[in-house]
């Protein structure tokens, strides 16, 4: 059977997932998380794609890109993948592979949904029980969107940069959202676009993938229908998040563990 076509539209964010063969960790110190930055920040400048938000967990890594020609993204994750492979197997005396098949990918809407799967992606610790707060996990790009650290690997989408008018007033519009609890909801609308490799969005983010596409944008029953209400369910209130306090203490887990068989 022929492996799915994703969907690939210049200038449309993605979320993207790639993990290691048989769930087996893919950085064994911390070392390598710095080998993979780098080429990671070699390779996205080669390819003029945009790295809004990522995550090194043990055995996987989720990033939110744009790529600004068609293909750039494939091409990016490639020249990535056999680098860091090559680094890999030299540095820990190993061959053969060490991703799992390709990576995975879904479109996403530059509205609410983009920052859903933001917060998605700097959640994934916490909801892995690595750490209570993803403050405390460096390798993922919490640092720069929410506390305003620098990292040159990072390009803020305008999505993002509309949370405020100011770095500081961004990064602490950004924390707060973070600190809300994802719903379970949206937690397994974001695995199930993923996994599927489709488009996240509303309809008419949907129809436009369609239409530019000519290929099917939603997501399909993996066995028995499933009652869907098709929605990301979160707005967004920029003027409301901004009136919070911040809080570094409070609950983040979504409901549902990292160590699920999805995502």
């Amino acid at each position: 059977m022929p492996r799915p076509t994703r969907l690939d539209l210049p200038g449309v964010p993605q979320h993207l997932v790639q993990r290691g063969n048989n769930r087996l960790p893919c950085f064994l110190d911390d070392d390598d998380r710095q080998r993979y930055l780098q080429l990671l920040r070699k390779y996205s400048r080669e390819t003029h794609c945009a790295i809004h938000a990522y995550v090194l967990m043990q055995n996987h890594v989720h990033m939110l890109v744009t790529a600004h020609a068609s293909g750039e993204l494939s091409k990016m994750m490639q020249s990535l993948g056999r680098s860091y492979v090559h680094y890999f197997n030299v540095r820990h005396g190993r061959s053969g592979t060490l991703w799992e098949g390709r990576f995975k990918s879904c479109l996403v809407a530059d509205d609410a949904y983009l920052l859903a799967c933001y917060r998605y992606i700097e959640l994934n610790p916490v909801r892995a029980r690595v750490v209570a707060h993803p403050a405390e996990f460096p390798w993922s790009s919490y640092g720069r969107n929410a506390l305003g650290a620098c990292d040159s690997l990072l390009t803020p989408h305008p999505t993002y940069i509309s949370l405020g008018q100011t770095k500081q007033t961004r990064t602490e519009s950004y924390a707060r959202l973070v600190s809300e609890r994802v719903p379970p909801s949206v937690i397994g609308e974001i695995r199930q676009y993923l996994q599927q490799q489709r488009a996240l969005g509303n309809d008419d983010f949907k129809k436009m993938v369609e239409a530019k596409t000519q290929r099917f944008a939603g997501i399909r029953p993996a066995s028995r229908p499933k009652k869907s209400t098709g929605q990301c369910g979160i707005v967004v209130d920029v003027h409301a998040v901004a009136a919070r306090p911040v809080s570094h203490s409070d609950p983040l887990l979504g409901g549902i563990s990292d160590s699920d068989p999805l995502f």
